[in-house]
């Protein structure tokens, strides 16, 4: 193995001497700024505006289901989705199970008590009290020794299901949903709001809604609940006691203005999520330390909601949040049954990645630089891998390196370092498999709609958009707005190549054929990679 020649600098995925909170957990080499059956309630017109029909076929594993979708304009009136039954509780999952032993842990390199407690099923209040020597949470270090105690938790949290998994995610349920006529309509705070970005561009209360929900693939209908529920602005001036800075309620310095409180909301109703589905963890841990089991039988969606209110809230409040007379009320009093727009299964069985390729040109050498990590965010799916160019530059560089489209598809969306392609054929970005390439410098010949081709030259890899110190790419899939993980059952394949990961973020291989590439931060032998 020849020494490597450049290391691409990216930070730690959770620094030790953090704050030990969830929203904290910021650090990563990008902080990525990256079927079934549509179902609504019989006869329900969502809308009360003229409406031409525009057909969606929404590929489901094997049959196709067409749906007729509504071209909407601004409105004067919204009719909310009628009250429907109320949904049956879930199979109930199989969750972690809870330790009934004492148990020794070593600080790794990265931790926070934090990470430490949640991956434990216990509280930081608890790891506190079990190690007093600590005087200050902030600050633990690697190789450190804590006793953790049993998990604890007695009560069980409420199964009441909030949202269905489609209103979490940008799904085929938000089509069509026109986020500026909405927040026009309710005429409140948001309509009049603006605020400057750090990089400059200054954005109107819908505008960050909606970048926020295309970025992180949340509902926009969902944003605008949870705004309305914490603040009060959708519809009217706002909240006395809420600061303008802090539109959520989250006290934090890090997180002033509209955007970064709900893009925090947004990512960690993601994390929520992806911690529900995939089994690890059994219990939600407070604003207050409380410790409650979690309910089996609510589903995803409401399992993000619960745990973002859970990161705002005492044990009260969020019993009251998370209730019928809480966020659940909000959505009915803005958008009716939130049910009414579910789409189940949201990923269907048996789902099969189209055909895809390495995303660089034949012959070329590349490094893969990064395993399975989020695909944007912190707290979505490890949908998310890397690549840089070859060369012995390194940092931010301008890179002369092609990137090439992995497969058919029309561009959907471009801007800041973006350019998501449509793999299903409708155009519409929310529907089927879709495509992210992050960091790019694009090709000024592409625009929204233009057709690629596979191998059709796209950009160039860069240091646009989301959070990196090094010239790379990084490419994630969703469906129907769910991020999906690169290494789980359905598996990242490009040009044959198979995804796996070690079970650490950014840690990871490709392999084909008896080959192996393994993840490396920097240019080696080991991560060189060529099609």
């Amino acid at each position: 193995m020849k020494l490597h020649l450049t290391t691409f600098k990216r930070a730690l995925p959770i620094p030790i001497r953090l704050q030990s909170q969830w929203l904290l957990l910021i650090g990563c080499l990008v902080v990525l700024s990256l079927a079934g059956c549509y179902q609504p309630m019989p006869n329900y017109d969502p809308w009360k505006v003229p409406q031409s029909s525009a057909t969606v076929t929404l590929p489901t594993g094997g049959a196709t289901f067409t749906q007729t979708l509504l071209s909407l304009t601004p409105a004067a009136t919204l009719t909310p989705a009628p009250t429907g039954p109320t949904p049956t509780p879930n199979l109930p999952a199989a969750l972690p199970t809870l330790r009934s032993q004492e148990t020794e842990y070593t600080v790794q390199e990265g931790d926070s008590l934090a990470r430490i407690a949640l991956k434990h099923q216990v509280s930081v209040a608890q790891i506190l009290q079990a190690n007093p020597e600590i005087t200050d949470p902030n600050l633990i270090e690697p190789e450190q020794k804590l006793l953790i105690p049993p998990a604890s938790a007695n009560e069980l949290a409420p199964d009441f299901k909030i949202i269905p998994d489609a209103e979490l995610f940008y799904s085929p349920s938000a089509v069509g949903f026109d986020t500026q006529a909405i927040v026009t309509q309710f005429g409140g705070k948001l309509a009049s709001y603006s605020e400057e970005l750090e990089d400059g561009t200054k954005l109107s209360g819908a505008q960050i809604v909606q970048k926020v929900a295309e970025d992180f693939s949340v509902n926009p209908r969902l944003l605008l609940v949870v705004l309305e529920d914490r603040s009060g602005w959708l519809t009217g001036a706002g909240r006395a006691n809420i600061k303008e800075d802090y539109p959520l309620g989250l006290q934090d310095a890090n997180r002033k203005g509209l955007y970064k409180q709900l893009s925090w909301a947004a990512n960690e109703m993601t994390r929520g999520y992806t911690l529900w589905s995939q089994a690890e963890v059994a219990v939600w841990t407070l604003a207050d330390g409380t410790v409650l089991r979690i309910a089996p039988t609510i589903n995803g969606g409401t399992a993000g909601v619960q745990y973002m209110l859970g990161l705002l809230l005492g044990k009260e409040d969020w019993k009251q949040a998370v209730s019928e007379n809480g966020l659940y009320a909000t959505y009915l009093r803005l958008f009716g049954f939130p049910f009414a727009f579910a789409i189940e299964p949201l990923i269907p069985e048996n789902l099969v990645q189209p055909e895809l390729v390495l995303p660089f040109k034949p012959g070329e050498i590349w490094y893969f630089t990064g395993g399975p990590h989020a695909g944007w965010g912190t707290g979505s799916a490890w949908a998310g891998i890397d690549f840089a160019p070859a060369g012995e530059e390194y940092g931010c560089y301008e890179s002369q390196s092609v990137v090439v489209a992995a497969t058919d598809g029309q561009v959907v969306r471009l801007g800041d370092g973006v350019l998501v392609q449509d793999l299903d054929g409708d155009g519409i970005e929310q529907t089927g498999w879709s495509l992210l390439y992050l960091h790019l410098d694009k090709n000024d010949d592409i625009q929204v709609g233009t057709y690629l081709h596979r191998d059709d030259p796209i950009g160039y890899p860069s240091c646009e958009g989301g959070y990196t110190t090094g010239t790379h790419l990084h490419l994630a899939r969703r469906y129907n707005g769910v991020w999906i993980a690169a290494h789980g059952e359905i598996p990242f394949v490009l040009s044959g190549w198979v995804s796996s990961s070690t079970g650490i973020e950014y840690d990871g291989y490709l392999t084909n054929d008896g080959q192996t590439v393994e993840a490396f931060n920097g240019r080696a032998d080991l991560n060189e990679i060529a099609r």
